[in-house]
């Protein structure tokens, strides 16, 4: 049974996860899914640490089912299963149980699970009280080695996926020492935080990928070994093709902060003036008139902008966004744009 449905999925992101892990994992069990890199393990281990449980984890492609459910041994006439002490400690007090990459475990390691999942319980012991029991991993599309779960796991434990949240990202981001170039780039361009899993084993943009991106530009920094070279080399080893493109060529201009986006519309001679930055710019502008984030402008800078543009910019900006655009009143620059293409 496949539980990743994306046409009728709900998510949650990494700090609402945080909270319902908090509120009741000491009572039900979650399992998180999302793509590689969004950052769960990350978000478990920061909800236990700040309810002042240590968190014991399992990772579930290096387990047999005798890890969970312990071995036997000969007591008078008698066999009993003796729980493994990373699950039962001597001292009863309750912790964080994480089973990571549950949906990749083998299907005897799953059922070993069963009633540790549902009823906090290994054979003849119960996990101490207030013990949360929390499973993450990826989804069957993310081609991550993932197994079908049997339909009485899933029904053991509450499904949610997750999503990325670009703000909460740069809050982390900033508490957690992420670049300044890094964290500028994602705050204009937020759909490269997270780009779809391709279908080739290649590089691709997750939150963990930028993060990693980001420590070894510091090392080689720190090293005196970061050079234009260098700095492609190890973007283009780390993030997709057509992020760490445009991220190194901005880098390589130079080109200093960017403004926010609502002042290159206001002062259109703002716009960067070599051509990476100005695409890396009007592209940035797309995406925020694709999530509807500048509907606040006045129609009037909205014309004025799009007049300032060269025919081949203002087509790139509206294509598959004439209604967005049109909604922020920009038919009069459209018009006059369709009246120099088609020569009327």
């Amino acid at each position: 049974m496949d539980p990743s449905r994306p046409s009728s999925e709900e998510t949650v992101t990494l700090n609402q996860a945080r909270k319902l892990i908090q509120c009741m994992a000491h009572e039900q069990s979650f399992l998180f899914l999302s793509p590689p890199g969004v950052g769960k393990s990350e978000m478990v281990y920061q909800a236990a640490s700040e309810a002042g449980l240590p968190c014991r984890s399992l990772l579930g492609t290096q387990i047999a089912p005798e890890d969970v459910s312990g071995i036997p041994r000969i007591i008078g006439e008698r066999s009993v299963f003796c729980p493994p002490r990373l699950l039962l400690p001597e001292k009863p007090e309750p912790f964080c149980l994480f089973l990571d990459e549950l949906p990749a475990c083998a299907p005897d390691v799953q059922k070993a699970f069963y009633s540790l999942l549902l009823e906090r319980r290994l054979g003849e012991h119960a996990l101490p009280a207030g013990t949360w029991v929390v499973a993450a991993g990826n989804r069957m599309q993310d081609r991550a080695l993932v197994r079908s779960m049997s339909s009485a796991l899933v029904n053991r434990v509450t499904i949610l996926h997750l999503r990325v949240d670009a703000d909460e990202w740069q809050a982390w981001a900033a508490r957690n020492g992420i670049r300044a170039d890094i964290r500028h780039f994602i705050s204009h361009m937020p759909d490269a935080l997270m780009r779809p899993v391709p279908n080739e084993p290649v590089p691709f943009s997750t939150p963990r990928a930028w993060a990693l991106l980001s420590r070894a530009l510091d090392m080689a920094e720190n090293s005196g070994i970061l050079t234009r070279e260098t700095r492609r080399a190890l973007a283009f080893g780390r993030i997709s093709a057509e992020d760490a493109a445009v991220f190194c060529a901005l880098a390589e201009e130079q080109i200093g902060a960017l403004h926010p986006i609502e002042d290159y519309i206001a002062r259109p001679h703002l716009l960067p003036q070599t051509d990476a930055a100005r695409w890396f710019v009007l592209n940035c502008i797309r995406q925020h008139v694709r999530d509807g984030k500048l509907a606040h402008l006045k129609p009037r800078s909205v014309n004025r902008f799009l007049r300032s543009l060269s025919p081949e910019q203002q087509l790139n900006v509206l294509t598959d966004l004439v209604a967005q655009w049109g909604a922020l009143g920009a038919d009069r620059a459209m018009f006059d744009l369709l009246k120099k293409v088609t020569a009327l």
